[in-house]
């Protein structure tokens, strides 16, 4: 008899373990769904402003290599098939100008106003519009630092003291990283943005 109860009593725990364990499986079960939705929730809600940050970044990290001359860094940010306007040049001729700009200038600062990002429908190709100008290590606007988020009032306080340009990035995003498929770069004249007459 004693037999027969330690027997049923083992059995029972088993039976009790047994459908513990089974709950707790599916609860892990479940858990692990719900994060595996979540996840996949956050990766496909990623926003036209979240991509759109992504190449403010680029277009920074654009600008932060320009001012280090550093030429192969802002080709690597290129396509293969990068072109660049007014001319047509392509990357090899890209390069060699920017080379000759960068010494023209010497030690410079690009100041822009947050740039204009358009993202096409697909969110694998975009433009971007950049309103910039090269100021010389010496000079000074500290005005412009609180002028970031208003690119009109930017270009406003910029006005004549400086020559003011528009660069627009035709991008494309490739495994991931946005690349600049090709530029257009137009001097500000006085009354607009164009080629010089």
């Amino acid at each position: 008899m004693k037999r027969y109860v330690l027997k049923s009593l083992t059995l029972r725990k088993r039976t009790l373990s047994t459908r513990k364990e089974t709950e707790i499986m599916k609860r892990m079960e479940a858990w692990v769904a719900l994060c595996g939705v979540a996840c996949l929730v956050w990766l496909f809600s990623c926003t036209d402003k979240d991509q759109a940050e992504v190449i403010h970044r680029l277009i920074k990290k654009g600008a932060k290599l320009a001012e280090a001359h550093n030429v192969g860094g802002l080709m690597e940010l290129t396509s293969e098939g990068f072109s660049a306007m007014p001319g047509n040049r392509d990357r090899a001729e890209v390069r060699s100008i920017l080379f000759m700009a960068f010494r023209h200038y010497r030690e410079f600062r690009i100041l822009y106003p947050q740039p204009g990002v358009d993202l096409e429908g697909t969110g694998d190709a975009a433009t971007a519009s950049v309103y910039f100008l090269i100021v010389r290590e010496d000079r000074s606007y500290p005005q412009l630092k609180d002028l970031y988020g208003d690119p009109g009032g930017w270009l406003e306080e910029v006005g004549d003291n400086a020559d003011l340009y528009r660069l627009t990035l035709d991008l494309i995003k490739k495994e991931g990283d946005w690349l600049a498929t090709g530029a257009r770069l137009e001097p500000f004249k006085g009354y607009g943005f164009g080629e010089r007459p």
